[in-house]
């Protein structure tokens, strides 16, 4: 990846051992994540990990968080990581435990999320063997490679600092995505002695000048120009600079559903989110407005959505140099971080002297007609999206599911700060909402976060309820009931002249099972008492689960 850096890597090898300590290869594996700032781990522990997780004892600021399954370690790790702009951390044990855990480490992957992953392993003298022993995988490296941007097999105790090191120095470096460190029981319960560890300082990768200013002049000389925002924006704390790019150049944006937030939907230059097909009922002026754009400012995308025209040109501006042109042909790039890169183009802008011309009433009205105009609303879709926009204070997270509303909530549900708007990203995992709820409410615990669930994508994870209630992580989930898989039901009935299998469902009574958790639960049947609902489970200060019970509904993607 361009820019990491390895100066740093081997600087605890030193041999000067007047600052060495002694200590087990666990003990150095928590002192190493320590001193890089992790206070949170997400764990399941198990015989291969006993020595990594009793030193956490050590660290009274540093928390271990239970979960009842390895698959919510890594979705808490996600979730953590997405809302703190911090390193999330998952601990499990091998094979079965890695595999559980490998689907919470692809949302993370498809989201670029920074989690570290650490994983035991089986006693290092058998690795390899296929003999058949406990969690026994051969091998296990290779389930994840798919998924994490750097693996890494630690068999000697005196390495684990290095490992870690370079973990982060990925973590840190170009495109935020997991990476996993497994490590033998032997090599944690051993003992050596270990330098002072050096946390990573990797380099940045340096601004392409020239670059910089072929862009501000393609954007001087465009005549229509949209900025089409991605979950880039989020990843390096840029909102700021994209709104003050936006405001000067008085550019439109569009997000994806993971750059929701990267500007105030409040705000008259953010038209949100595209939808569906420009065909039909339902017309998206959005996406007529995008493709008579002459250029296309995609900052912090994959771009995979977009489908420009071939006539239209991009300008493409991502920390993954992989990323560039993927999409589009007709694409020039820029590579390097958001936050660097995009208060040096707004001065090479400035430097040209174009006046720019306010255009905020004919934002207005397409936001109007967009957002207002009943011919583009779905109900009773709306009308719980906006319930839930009602209910939510302001500074609240939405963490929706692969459900019915959650679709719907990634075009016509508002959000008005950074990183307030989670989802799976393009791998579409059903069932993580609930878990990276939990963990974003960790990251997060003096602002309201609120789960949006089906009822099957809420039973994949249902029994971190006991989670939420052990660790006090007070997340409001609410669960739409229809007693199926809705989405699937309906395609269905709809392909196949109303013959559907597998997609029905029997489902608990969700407030005794919300009763036998020890979970506070409540029952809305409209969007009026959804949102009260809402309001008083957030004046609970508990964990509190919502269900809503509904019948079918139309598809929720406008086509």
């Amino acid at each position: 990846m361009t820019g990491i850096s390895h100066s740093n890597t081997n600087q605890e090898h030193s041999t000067n051992k007047t600052n060495t300590k002694e200590m087990t290869g666990g003990q150095a594996l928590i002192n190493s994540i320590y001193n890089e700032g992790v206070r949170v781990v997400f764990g399941l522990p198990g015989v291969q990990t006993y020595h990594a997780v009793i030193p956490i004892l050590d660290y009274p600021d540093m928390q271990f968080i239970t979960t009842r399954h390895e698959q919510a370690t890594t979705y808490m790790a996600d979730g953590y990581a997405r809302a703190s702009g911090k390193i999330g951390v998952s601990l499990v044990v091998p094979g079965p435990g890695l595999q559980n855990a490998s689907a919470g480490i692809t949302n993370a992957y498809s989201a670029s999320s920074p989690i570290l992953v650490i994983s035991g392993q089986i006693n290092k003298d058998k690795i390899g063997k296929n003999i058949g022993i406990l969690h026994e995988i051969n091998d296990q490296l290779d389930i994840v490679k798919p998924i994490t941007k750097w693996q890494s097999r630690v068999l000697e105790a005196k390495n684990v600092p290095s490992a870690v090191q370079q973990s982060f120095i990925h973590l840190k470096t170009g495109r935020p995505r997991p990476v996993l460190i497994e490590i033998p029981p032997e090599t944690l319960a051993e003992q050596t002695r270990f330098p002072t560890y050096q946390p990573s300082h990797p380099d940045t990768t340096p601004i392409n000048t020239s670059a910089i200013e072929k862009a501000a002049e393609l954007l001087d000389q465009s005549a229509n120009t949209v900025i089409w925002a991605g979950g880039g924006i989020h990843g390096s704390n840029a909102s700021d600079e994209l709104l003050h790019l936006a405001e000067y150049l008085q550019i439109p944006i569009i997000t994806t559903p993971e750059g929701k937030g990267a500007i105030s939907d409040r705000h008259y230059l953010s038209l949100g989110v595209t939808r569906g097909r420009s065909t039909g009922e339902f017309r998206d002026p959005l996406r007529d407005f995008f493709s008579n754009c002459d250029l296309i400012l995609a900052i912090g995308t994959r771009f995979a959505t977009a489908k420009p025209n071939v006539s239209q040109k991009v300008i493409q501006i991502d920390v993954d140099p992989d990323e560039i042109g993927r999409n589009h042909s007709n694409t020039f790039g820029i590579v390097g971080d958001l936050k660097n890169i995009l208060p040096v183009l707004l001065e090479a802008i400035k430097s040209l002297g174009k006046h720019r011309t306010s255009r905020k009433s004919e934002f207005q009205i397409m936001r109007t007609e967009r957002y207002e105009n009943p011919n583009n609303q779905i109900e009773p879709l709306d009308s719980y999206v906006r319930a839930l926009r009602t209910g939510i204070p302001d500074d609240g997270i939405l963490v929706p599911d692969m459900t019915q509303i959650g679709y719907y909530s990634r075009t016509n549900y508002h959000v008005y700060n950074p990183r307030s708007y989670f989802t799976s990203s393009y791998t579409g995992n059903l069932g993580s909402a609930f878990p990276t709820a939990l963990g974003v409410k960790v990251a997060m615990p003096n602002k309201p976060v609120i789960c949006v669930a089906g009822d099957g994508g809420f039973l994949f994870n249902s029994q971190e309820l006991s989670t939420a209630r052990q660790f006090k992580i007070n997340v409001v989930t609410i669960v739409f009931n229809d007693n199926a898989y809705g989405n699937v039901f309906r395609d269905m009935k709809n392909l196949f002249n109303g013959r559907n299998l597998g997609a029905q469902l029997e489902n608990p009574n969700f407030l005794k099972l919300a009763e036998a958790y020890g979970v506070a639960g409540i029952q809305a049947k409209s969007p009026e008492e959804l949102t009260k609902a809402i309001n008083k489970g957030l004046e609970m200060n508990q964990p509190v689960l919502i269900e809503v019970p509904f019948g079918p509904m139309p598809s929720p993607f406008f086509d």
